[in-house]
């Protein structure tokens, strides 16, 4: 024991209290462990049949590369890309599952965890250190797991809610002293730019926002200086809304669920967004298992959840995590928002997309791809945006969701689209 009241071990011990044959859960995100990865990997050798469970990492993820991949294998419940390649190999699988479901994987043992590696603030005056920005499914996975190891790092933001565990939690220990992860800001392009105006045209005055990572939040964030006592209850944030903070926008006076705060899992962005974060108490980082909850959700008012898609059909099918049979992303939150949106008092569930993907194919089509997951039906599709426009499925019939689509599609694609409804529906448009 030392003063932290934890074992604090050299990254080289690490590896004597890993087993063949273990699962690990890894913490993600900005607060991904890896300098407890890393001492993993140095000894890939001395194991085999390693299981790593995880959501979205940040790092190389060298574990699923050679000759680490001999040893280990990847088990996600959501793909980033430095796991990508694996999980779509003979090295590693993914777990389709809801984001606010996955701690119950931990809690009834489907599985069961045998060491979890986090990353940690140091422990204050009374013993408790902080997960920082990533508190998401963590928590369940100390709580699960037969041993927690840490890297404690006085880097990490000591935040608010409900991930402050104390040292007595954790196992073992190394110390590091770097920086987190963090996301750097790209300009919307003019197409973003485009559909971040038609989304911020649906946001009303009072609502509460869900929105992730990437330019076309960040462009609809752009768009809403004008609008008033808007609130947060989200998976996720960045920097996008902090001059909306700054400014009074953000209020969260509104809010029904933690009224005046700003309720997320995990956040991921700059050294600016970390600074707002640390000891801030109008931020509050809840488990996933809380900000996914459609029941809490949906008692915010006019809950504006906007998500986005690899590609539509022009049915209202949505598939947002695979590409035809490769495994892309994950189902995360999408769900979880999409119909907490639609049962909130004036809420609204939005799909965001460019007409085109980068490689100029469309993401509005006939049919989805051969083995492309469903990841929204078209039961729950309400609200659906492009650069060229804006339009409602909820309510709307086969034929009518059809022409309403192509009406948004890029002009390129509309002929052929047209061609597909009248094979498919008999109907001229």
């Amino acid at each position: 024991m030392n003063k932290k009241g934890v074992t604090i071990l050299s990254k080289d011990q690490i590896i004597s209290h890993i087993s063949s044959g273990d699962r690990i859960f890894i913490q993600g995100a900005a607060m991904t462990p890896n300098a407890l990865i890393d001492a993993l990997c140095l000894h890939c050798d001395n194991l085999k049949d390693v299981e790593i469970i995880q959501l979205h990492t940040e790092g190389t993820a060298e574990y699923t590369q050679y000759p680490c991949n001999q040893s280990f294998k990847v088990n996600s419940c959501f793909v980033g890309s430095n796991v990508r390649g694996a999980v779509n190999s003979v090295n590693g699988d993914y777990i389709p599952i809801f984001l606010s479901e996955v701690h119950l994987l931990f809690k009834r043992k489907i599985l069961a965890i045998d060491v979890a590696f986090i990353q940690v603030s140091p422990p204050d005056n009374h013993g408790f250190c902080s997960l920082g920005t990533s508190v998401d499914v963590t928590l369940s996975a100390i709580e699960a797991a037969k041993l927690v190891i840490a890297q404690i790092n006085p880097n990490v933001p000591r935040t608010h809610g409900d991930g402050i565990i104390h040292i007595s939690k954790i196992d073992y220990a190394i110390d590091v002293d770097v920086p987190i992860h963090t996301s750097s800001i790209e300009s919307p392009s003019d197409i973003e730019e485009k559909i971040g105006k038609h989304v911020a045209s649906l946001v009303e005055d009072g609502a509460t926002l869900q929105m992730g990572i990437g330019n076309i939040p960040n462009a609809v964030l752009k768009n809403l200086f004008h609008h008033k006592r808007l609130g947060i209850h989200t998976e996720m944030f960045s920097d996008g809304i902090l001059p909306l903070v700054e400014n009074g926008i953000i209020t969260g006076e509104e809010k029904v669920v933690k009224k005046g705060k700003i309720v997320t899992c995990f956040a991921m962005g700059t050294k600016k967004l970390y600074d707002f974060v640390d000891d801030n108490p109008i931020v509050h980082f809840k488990e996933a298992s809380y900000t996914n909850d459609t029941k809490l959700i949906r008692k915010n008012p006019k809950v504006t959840a906007i998500n986005s898609a690899i590609e539509i059909d022009l049915t209202g099918q949505v598939c947002a995590d695979t590409i035809g049979k490769y495994q892309y992303s994950g189902v995360g939150g999408q769900m979880d928002f999409i119909r907490g949106a639609s049962l909130s008092e004036g809420g609204k569930a939005i799909i965001a997309i460019p007409s085109l993907t980068t490689k100029g194919y469309s993401k509005i089509v006939p049919f989805l791809k051969e083995g492309a997951a469903v990841t929204t039906t078209r039961a729950h599709v309400h609200f659906v945006v492009t650069e060229y426009g804006v339009v409602d499925l909820f309510g709307k019939n086969l034929k009518q969701r059809a022409k309403a689509l192509i009406q948004i599609a890029h002009p390129s694609v509309r002929e052929s689209l047209s061609k597909e409804v009248f094979d498919r529906f008999q109907m001229v448009l």
